[in-house]
């Protein structure tokens, strides 16, 4: 049967309406657009409104057909782990978790899947980055040092339909993706790929002037380290088909190509 979403105009939204599943499944994306490094931060504008009230929605839906019993997998952010200490980041976190609470305390079995930072050829803002780098513009790349997990989209649907399962109800489980790397490292490797081998960065001298552009939200996230072993409990039966981020950019280049 097909799945039922909350926030199913979402990118990941739309890929999950491909999928069909023998159970009565609802996933929540909702708020999910903002769970990506390549938005530059605008898309945490109106996140807390977005996300509460998605997560209200996805309840409300399932509380009105009682005889048909479904299970609710609730699709949250996994670097709420790096505990971010400063607003507006840490308000943002706040958010996340409160969500995860309504979601687990409602009214049908329920478990949380907090994602990495999604990717993939559905991804906007990443043909965005390919038109800028292109005419050589420059990125804020952020630490040099701070390590973050980068979930191909396709991952993302996978755990999301591997979670949906009556024993995980009550559980906070992850999919982060394979091994993580900074920003920095993940955006320069696009670039090459897509035809500039020497990528430009935005000078931090330039903070003050950049922030114009780039949102705090996004500057903070760059900045903020992820541990360096993969979180856990991962979503049981689960692994990323694409654990090695180099080949999710070859995967998302060749399927613009195509």
């Amino acid at each position: 049967m097909p799945l039922s979403v909350t926030g199913g105009r979402s990118e990941l939204g739309r890929l999950l309406a491909r999928e069909r599943i023998a159970a009565s499944v609802h996933v929540n994306v909702a708020g999910q657009e903002a769970n990506t490094l390549l938005h530059d931060g605008h898309a945490w504008e109106g996140f807390e409104r977005r996300a509460l009230a998605g997560v209200r929605r996805a309840l409300r839906t399932e509380a009105k057909f009682p005889k048909f019993p479904k299970f609710l997998v609730h699709a949250s952010f996994a670097f709420v782990l790096g505990r971010p200490r400063e607003d507006p980041l840490r308000s943002l976190a706040e958010t996340i978790l409160e969500c995860e609470r309504l979601a687990l305390a409602g009214p049908v079995p329920a478990c949380v899947v907090r994602l990495g930072y999604l990717y993939g050829p559905d991804s906007r803002d990443l043909r965005a980055y390919r038109k800028a780098f292109r005419i050589g513009r420059p990125y804020w790349a952020g630490s040099p040092t701070a390590k973050q997990y980068h979930l191909h989209q396709s991952d993302a649907v996978s755990a999301l339909l591997a979670a949906a399962k009556p024993r995980n109800a009550g559980r906070i489980l992850y999919a982060a993706g394979g091994r993580p790397v900074p920003f920095l490292q993940f955006m320069d490797d696009f670039a090459r790929r897509v035809g500039n081998p020497f990528p430009l960065h935005v000078p931090r001298i330039a903070t003050p002037v950049i922030r114009l552009i780039v949102r705090k939200e996004h500057m903070q996230q760059t900045a903020l380290a992820m541990p360096s072993q993969p979180p856990a409990p991962r979503v049981p039966g689960w692994s990323p088909a694409i654990a090695d981020y180099r080949k999710g950019l070859d995967r998302v280049v060749a399927a613009w190509n195509a």
